[in-house]
């Protein structure tokens, strides 16, 4: 178990002891710790120049100084070059001086310099932490600083740095030097061409002009700044000034170009490797890789193209032969100059003073009011001006200065950093916090944080204010081209000339992602964009520098609208543009743009063909809808100006274009059409796109049609119906494309021009049914067509033009009633018939009119076979049949053909197609077999029907509806009738019902009459209804029919079989005879689902059982028949006739019936209707419990024997016992149901009412008892076991629960509770005294108790109060619970966690109100002494005496003089006072009248073995101090109250609990003081920790836990009851002193006289003196005794706190403790506290070893 401490205390404590001792720092690990954080190159130099700039440097001059080479020796030669190359290759560096001009160090500056982590303070300032000096520690060891009139020199005790101070007065230089000796003299030359790379760029931002590299004797480089006068910017008003944070505000910006030269040595550009490696490159070797080409470079490169290997090796070889021409001449110079153009901003800070605060603490220096953002570019015009005296140099000027130039911007803080800004430009700012290594800006410390990405923000507003500048400048000088040109709007070379600058300027203001953090640059775009109130910025465009919002991209040309800015081409790619694109600001050429476009000028000629093909295109592919192509055309206007017609065209009243394919272009089209010219050379489908429909020619004739007559725009010479000559080119057209055309297009045409006079014809124009084909020539007067090139005749046919003359006016002058004779060419004369017209009709076919043939087949022409010559019959045509044998069998009216008749040839085609028949069809077959029947012409009707089977499928009868025939004609089976198909069948087994079949030589062809096998099955069941069989044998036959036919048998017809009488069967009261009983008429018919299959001899006598054999009864199931009854139908049977069925079924087998029944009760209780009738049938078993005389008189005294009668009864009559008790005491007067909890729930659920919903209590409650602690305890344990015992109980079941119990129901005691009970319905009644009733009051209950009151009488009324059904297991569960402790319960399986974490809380609850009575009487007190004090001021102090065993820190204690000695007179010292507490020990019978032996705690010694310190115990004396003071007795005053008190309460509170799991310890005997004859014996304990119990630690004696078959489980499980009484007592008495429960201990050992003890402040008690002395009359309620007792046994421990021998101090302050304590101890014997142990009576411990039975009562003095 983990140990509590209290490090509080414990810290305490260590303050309070010790020395004081600082904490060392290791310097030189300090300095090393913190240079590992400079891991950039040249740290040390840029610390140095920015010490400079803050100091007001203008030059700065930095000399490295060398050693010679060791092994190498110095040339000869005298030439500069030759030493400086030496220099170069084999010297090392020796010391590194820096020396600037700015101001020399200040006092304050000096000791700064001595101090690590002490930074500028002065916010102007870029240093901040105050280590950036001791960076020069990574070259050096000792460095050495000089300025002004003083110097300061460093040096290393070893791990300790020192410094030492000069003061000079003379000195000529005051420039400030910092003198560097190498810590390495093996440093080679660093690189040249790298350090005057980082010399540019330090010379950038900050403000010195000038700097120097010096080499020894030689001047490396010098590099010099110039600085413009500035001028102002203009800011928009637009521009949100403040930031977002709202810390700062731009209040200007300032433009400045600044000059940077630069001259340098060649040594600078010398690489020496490579120039070394140059002879081996003229031998032929390829050279090896330099350092700045890596290997994976030359690898890659093998792998590439020939053509690229060998310009790289040209290359390589040109840098070797430039490498070794700088070899020979290093001194020479070059010079080079770059502009820089940089915007400034003047910012103003304005955070609040608690943000300063936080950002003083975190940078050590407050923020400025005022700051500067600078923002470096490359101007174009400055870049375009950049020169260079070597120009052939281009590459080594661009190396030199690299980092300079802003491709690639970094952030400077004073120098530049890793840290990338994202854009093209440089952004400087003293005020940015970086991180320690000035590597990155600090973006982590919260506070440092938002002040870093405030200034990242205006940096994004000066970046957003440059670029508007720049832009400006861009307008102007665009302008001014313009001007000069005389020109208003820009042309297109215009916008090419200074396209070259706006893309520079885009390049510089792209964003891209910055490193090594992203967020850096995310600030400064976001400020870039956040800073103006307008999203868009200025742009080039194709019409000059616009707003981007009014600049579009296109993606296609657009040359019909020029007026709106374009963005050129290389812009659109560009980061900035795509930028702005997302962000929706730049969009592309839009609808609306277009139209506005449309809307302000009209189209020429050319712009309307491209804007036609535009808008086609776009509406063809879906990039435009309809609606917005219409609208465009809507507001689209053209001229028409060729051919000097100024036509104007309104393109929203175009609907066609013209199709040359199907309209000639030289043809008259509607004004709706576009002319032809604009549209010849756009897709048909782009046309068609806009709405726009290729011009038809129903339309286009439409037109010419109703132009007519000069109406319209045409001319005379275009009139169709006059114009001779413009119909016969009309015509063609229309003949050409007819083909093509619809019928309704056809049908329009024809009904345009059918009634019109366009027809040219040899008489004139005439209409075309006026007309005839040139080939009619009968007739010469008729109108015969002119030829037409290219006009179909069938075209002309379409339009009416004859081909033939009117049947009309051949009927009139060909036929008469007589033969008709016509002229023949020689003169003669002809006779013509019904087959000549025929024939000549026949090859005029194609060409007769519609109406003609309508005439034709309506008109009797043809005459039949069988009419003779004279007087001849004509029929219509649709009247006769084909000349054919077979149809004249069926004596059927065949055409007179002479000759042989051909059905193929042209006139048997023709007659076909006016209607001849060739065969008859379904119909007139019936009738003629029909009527054949009839009058038994009976080979008639054989051969019509072998006509019928045999051209079955050739004449298409199997296409008839067989079921829609009415007319009987087939013939029966068996019977001289016929029948339709529907009502005959080819099953010979559907006979039985009284179907016809089929005969049965035709079953065969069944199929093509339409007859089925089986009739319909629910015609079947319909008869089977409504005739069911007479015979069991007839019955067996139908069932086996039906049964070859369940699958026909759907579910609705299965219901309606199941319940209709059908089922033939015998009475039951008839013989066995089956067949007699039949012919007698004995037979009956049920209904198959009321009959069962098989025999069953359990229900024979009840239901009805048949077995028409295994097919037939399938047939029964099928339709509800089963092989046994359900349960339902066994209730329904019970409930109808339960006497019957249970005189069949006798006792036993009708009980297990009921019984099947309750199982089943889910089932049957959805049958609402039977269980209403089951509610009130008297179908239960019940018994009534008859007392038997005789016996009652040969066992009076068993109450329990009878005569149990069963009887059917009503659930209504029925009683379930639900109280054995009450149920005893009134059985002779109940039918109750059978003790079956299945049946009992059965019966319940049919309405039986339990036994306890019919008794009637009254109770008679006597006077309240004087004591109603029994009451508390009992209802604190009802509401904790109620939960529990609820717990696993079905909702449903539940009829109060836990937290209503805890709000409704209290507990009383009373003296005395009677009860009387009558049953409901009956007049006995039964009268009992009880020890326990319930009650209704107020809202709710009452549980009243006696004294001595039963558990199971309580479970008894609580447990109908818990649930709606109680049972007597249910309350034998209760008081299993109310009687067993938590521990028990915990051991069977229950979960009691709950209730012990409630516990738990209780005692947190109990802790916190003891401290609060704890700090009152700490209030108390203190208001005591002042009392006290006030009275006693005029009292000398020194006749106060100190109180025996005061505590150090107590009052009396410091106010009394340690050296002084107790009084002379012991007696008097510690006299007591002497009233009823004086002889509290005699007045309880706890002393015997002898000195007893005093025992203290065993653990009561220090770790050495000696007593408790003097501090602690009273003052010592001995009798030679009471004789030494006997004649110097002094005065002595009353101890103040407020002492004793305050001792008393240190007494308590220094209790505490034991932590340990054991203790130890060994008897010791020590010598009180007061009495040399007097020994104190404190006895020793070995006891060990096995369990808590209400969180209260117990131990166990080891020699009791040694015996054989001990078990510290069953000791607790055993004891648990009382130990919970004892615990109860305990915490009482320890409630009194305001005791923490941790502080009490309980212990058990077998032997022995130690009742307490007090072990280190913890407080042990003896269970077995409580179970020896206390716990019988604690089981009683009896706990006065026992509280006083051990009362006085806790103030007697207690005191132990301040005095640890048993003397006459120790007495002192038990005795003090009681009288202080015992006003609330005697109202704890009065109402005695509440606790939560059960009070179950439990039986006193008898057992040998453990028994206190006979042993003598203690004296108060036994106790340890």
């Amino acid at each position: 178990m983990a140990t509590n401490f209290d490090f509080d205390a414990l810290r305490a404590q260590t303050m309070g002891a010790g020395n004081d001792e600082a904490v060392t720092v290791n310097t030189r690990a300090l300095i090393d710790k913190v240079l590992a954080r400079y891991s950039g190159e040249w740290t040390t130099l840029r610390e140095l120049l920015q010490n400079a700039a803050d100091a007001s440097a203008t030059k700065v001059t930095i000399r490295f100084q060398s050693l010679p080479s060791a092994t190498v020796p110095v040339p000869q030669s005298v030439e500069r070059s030759a030493r400086l190359k030496h220099v170069l290759l084999h010297h090392t560096l020796k010391s590194l001086v820096v020396e600037n001009n700015g101001h020399p160090f200040k006092v304050t500056d000096w000791s700064r310099l001595k101090k690590i982590a002490e930074g500028n303070p002065d916010e102007t300032k870029i240093g901040a932490f105050g280590v950036g000096f001791y960076s020069v520690f990574a070259e050096c060891e000792e460095p050495f600083v000089s300025s002004g009139k003083e110097a300061l020199a460093f040096y290393w005790k070893g791990d300790s740095l020192f410094t030492r101070k000069l003061h000079f007065e003379n000195v000529q230089n005051t420039n400030t030097i910092f003198v560097l000796p190498m810590r390495s003299t093996t440093s080679p030359v660093p690189s040249l061409l790298s350090l005057c790379q980082f010399l540019t760029s330090s010379l950038t931002f900050v403000g010195l002009e000038s700097v120097e590299l010096w080499l020894d004797e030689w001047r490396i480089i010098e590099l010099n700044k110039i600085i413009a006068p500035s001028i102002d910017v203009k800011i928009s008003e637009d521009v949100v000034r403040k930031t977002q944070e709202g810390l700062m505000q731009v209040n200007s910006v300032t433009q400045e170009a600044s000059q940077l030269d630069a001259r340098w040595l060649k040594a600078v550009e010398w690489k020496p490797k490579l120039s070394s490696s140059a002879s081996k490159l003229s031998q032929g070797s390829t050279p090896k890789a330099s350092p700045s080409t890596p290997s994976l470079r030359l690898f890659f490169s093998k792998l590439a193209p020939g053509s690229s290997n060998a310009a790289a090796e040209k290359a390589a070889k040109d840098e070797m032969a430039l490498q070794n021409s700088l070899s020979e001449d290093l001194m020479g110079e070059s010079k080079a100059t770059i502009f820089l153009h940089v915007n400034k901003a003047n910012v103003t800070t304005l955070a609040n003073k608690s943000f300063s605060s936080e950002l003083e603490r975190a940078t050590k220096k407050p923020p400025p009011r005022n700051t500067t953002v600078s923002l470096l570019t490359a101007s174009y015009d400055e870049h375009t001006a950049s020169n260079s005296t070597a120009t052939e140099r281009t590459n080594i000027v661009s190396d030199i200065f690299k980092s300079v130039h802003p491709t690639k911007g970094r952030i400077f803080i004073g120098f530049p950093t890793n840290q990338t800004t994202g854009l093209n430009a440089h952004i400087s700012t003293p005020s940015v916090i970086p991180t320690v290594e000035r590597e990155s800006i600090d973006l982590n410390n919260r506070f440092v944080r938002v002040w870093n990405k405030e200034l990242l923000r205006v940096a994004g507003i000066v970046a957003r204010i440059a670029w508007t500048s720049e832009m400006a400048d861009l307008r102007l000088k665009l302008s001014r081209n313009i001007l000069n040109v005389g020109k208003k709007e820009p042309s297109k070379e215009d916008i090419m000339s200074v396209l070259p600058e706006a893309l520079f300027l885009h390049k510089t203001f792209t964003f891209a992602e910055s490193t090594p953090s992203s967020e850096v640059g995310n600030l400064v775009e976001e400020g870039f964009w956040t800073c103006n109130m307008k999203m868009s910025i200025d742009i080039l465009s194709s019409r000059g520098v616009f707003p981007s919002s009014s600049v579009r991209v296109s993606t296609e040309d657009l040359g019909f609208v020029e007026g709106i800015p374009i963005l050129p081409d290389a812009m659109v790619e560009l980061g900035l543009v795509k930028r702005l694109r997302d962000y929706g600001v730049i969009t592309e050429i839009a609808i609306s743009d277009i139209k506005t476009e449309l809307e302000e000028k009209a189209l020429g000629t050319q712009q309307l063909q491209r804007f036609l093909e535009w808008i086609g295109h776009k509406a063809r592919v879906n990039e435009i809808d309809s609606q917005t192509a219409h609208a465009l055309l809507g507001v689209a206007v053209a001229n028409d100006e060729e051919e000097g017609t100024g036509r104007i065209l309104i393109l929203s009243e175009m609907k066609n274009f013209l199709n040359v394919s199907r309209i000639p272009a030289e043809m008259p089209v509607p004004p709706s059409t576009m002319p032809f010219k604009f549209t010849k050379k756009i897709n048909k489908l782009d046309l068609e796109a806009l709405g726009w429909e290729d011009l038809q020619m129903v339309p286009w004739v439409k037109w010419l049609v109703e132009n007519i007559g000069g109406r319209g725009h045409l001319s005379s010479d275009r009139d169709i119906a006059n114009s001779h000559t413009f119909a016969r080119a009309v015509l063609p057209v229309i003949s050409k494309q007819w083909d093509g055309l619809s019928q309704n297009s056809k049908a329009t045409i024809i009904e345009l021009l059918g009634s019109r006079t366009i027809m040219p014809t040899k008489l004139g124009m005439r209409k075309p049914t006026e007309s005839y084909f040139s080939s009619v020539n009968l007739f010469d007067d008729l109108p015969v067509v002119v030829t037409i090139h290219g006009v179909k005749d069938k075209f002309l046919a379409a339009l009416g033009v004859r081909k033939t003359i009117d049947i009309g006016v051949v009927f009139e002058r060909l036929m008469t009633e007589t033969p008709t004779t016509l002229p023949k060419q020689n003169g003669s004369t002809k006779q013509w018939s019904h087959v000549d017209l025929i024939k000549y009709l026949a090859n005029v076919r194609n060409d007769i009119p519609p109406a003609d043939i309508k005439r034709l087949r309506t008109t009797p022409i043809c005459v039949a076979e069988s009419s003779s010559n004279v007087s001849e019959k004509r029929y219509l045509v649709s009247d006769l049949f084909e000349p054919d044998e077979g149809l004249r069998r069926l004596k059927l009216p065949i055409l007179r053909w002479p000759g042989i008749y051909r059905p193929t040839s042209a006139e048997g085609k023709f007659l076909s197609f006016l209607g001849l028949r060739s065969a008859p069809n379904y119909l007139d077959l019936i009738k003629i077999m029909s009527i054949s029947h009839v009058t038994k012409d009976f080979p008639l009707r054989d051969h019509a029907l072998r006509y019928f089977i045999d051209n079955h499928h050739l004449k298409g009868y199997a296409a008839y509806d067989h079921a829609s025939v009415t007319t009987p004609y087939l013939p029966v089976q068996g019977e001289d009738r016929l029948e339709t198909p529907a009502n005959c069948f080819t099953n010979q087994r559907a006979a039985i019902l009284g179907f016809s079949i089929l005969r049965n030589e035709l079953h065969i062809h069944a199929s093509k009459f339409g007859v089925q096998n089986d009739p319909p099955i629910q015609e079947c069941i319909n008869r089977l209804v409504k005739s069911p069989p007479q015979t069991r044998r007839n019955a067996r036959e139908v069932f086996e029919y039906f049964a070859g036919r369940l699958n026909e048998i759907d579910r609705q017809n299965g219901d309606m079989l199941s319940g209709a009488m059908i089922v033939p069967v015998l009475s039951r009261s008839t013989t066995s005879d089956s067949s007699a009983t039949e012919k007698q008429g004995f037979l009956r018919h049920i209904a198959p689902r009321t009959c069962f299959l098989g025999n069953d001899d359990r229900y024979a006598e009840i239901f009805d059982y048949v077995d028409f054999g295994q097919q037939a009864n399938t047939f029964l199931i099928r339709c509800g028949s089963k092989h046994e009854p359900t349960t339902t139908e066994l209730a329904a049977l019970v409930v109808r006739e339960p006497a019957k069925l249970y005189a069949v079924l006798e006792l036993a087998r009708y009980l297990q019936l009921l019984r099947n029944l309750a199982e089943a009760w889910p089932s049957l209780k959805k049958n609402k209707e039977l269980v209403k009738a089951m509610k009130t049938a008297k179908f239960l078993l019940a018994y009534r419990d008859t007392p038997s005389k005789v016996y009652k008189v040969e066992h009076e005294d068993d109450d329990d024997q009878g005569i149990k009668i069963a009887e059917l009864a009503s659930a209504k009559q029925i009683i379930i016992v639900d109280d054995v008790i009450t149920y005893n005491q009134f059985k002779s007067n109940l039918l109750a149901a059978p003790l079956e909890e299945t049946l009992e729930n059965f019966y319940y659920n049919l309405g039986a009412p339990e036994l306890g919903s019919l008794v009637e209590e009254h109770h008679n409650v006597g006077l309240p008892h004087r004591d109603q602690t029994f009451a508390v305890k009992l209802q604190k344990l009802i509401q904790e076991r109620t939960r529990l015992y609820l717990h696993d109980f079905q909702p449903d079941l539940v009829k109060h629960d836990g937290k209503w119990v805890e709000k409704n129901l209290t507990v009383a005691c009373v003296q005395s509770i009677s009860l009387r009970k009558s049953i409901i319905g009956h007049k006995s009644s039964h009268s009992e005294s009880r020890s326990a009733a319930i009650n209704p009051v107020n809202r709710g209950y009452c549980l009243y108790i006696t004294a001595k009151y039963d558990l199971f009488e309580v479970s008894q009324v609580l447990v109908p109060l818990l649930l709606h059904r109680s049972k007597t297991q249910h309350i034998m569960m209760l008081e299993m619970m109310l009687a067993t402790n938590l521990h028990k319960l915990q051991a069977r399986g229950y979960n009691v966690q709950r209730i012990l974490r409630q516990k738990a809380a209780e005692a947190q609850i109990a802790e916190a109100t003891r401290k609060a009575q704890m700090d009152k009487e700490a209030e108390d007190l203190k208001n005591q002494e002042a009392r006290w004090n006030e009275k006693q001021s005029a009292a000398d102090p020194q006749l106060q005496k100190p109180m025996p065993g005061v505590f150090p820190d107590s009052p009396d204690h410091k106010q009394t003089d340690r050296s002084r000695q107790a009084s002379p007179d012991q007696d008097q010292v510690l006299q007591r006072p002497r009233g009823f507490f004086s002889d509290i020990g005699k007045r309880l019978g706890l002393e015997n009248g002898t000195h007893p032996l005093l025992q203290s705690g065993p653990n009561e010694h220090s770790a050495n073995g000696k007593t408790r310190s003097q501090d602690d115990a009273p003052p010592p004396y001995t009798l030679e101090d009471k004789k030494k003071n006997s004649n110097h007795i002094q005065p002595e005053t009353v101890t103040a109250p407020h002492h004793l008190q305050q001792n008393l309460i240190n007494a308590i509170q220094a209790s505490r609990a034991h932590n340990s799991t054991s203790i130890s310890t060994q008897p010791a005997i020590n010598e009180v003081k007061e009495t040399k004859a007097y020994c104190d014996a404190r006895p020793g304990q070995n006891i060990f920790f096995i369990g808590e119990i209400s969180s209260v630690r117990v131990f166990l004696s080891k020699t009791v836990n040694e015996k054989v078959g001990f078990s510290t489980t069953s000791f607790l499980a055993a004891n648990a009851s009382a130990l919970d009484l004892f615990v109860s007592i305990l915490l009482d008495c320890a409630g009194v002193f305001s005791l923490a429960r941790k502080t009490i201990h309980i212990f058990y050992d077998e032997s022995g006289s130690t009742i307490a003890f007090n072990q280190n402040k913890a407080l042990f008690f003896n269970y077995r003196y409580f179970e020896s002395l206390h716990l019988p009359l604690v089981q009683q309620r009896n706990n006065a005794t026992a509280l006083v007792y051990w009362f006085v046994v806790m103030a007697h421990e207690l005191a132990h706190n301040l005095v640890e021998d048993h003397s006459a101090n120790h007495s002192y302050y038990t005795e003090a403790l009681i009288i202080q304590y015992f006003s609330k101890m005697a109202t704890k014997t009065i109402a005695p506290a509440t606790s939560g142990a059960t009070l179950t009576t439990l039986p006193t411990r008898t057992d040998g070893s453990g028994s206190a039975q006979g042993r003598t009562s203690r004296s108060l003095l036994d106790l340890d």
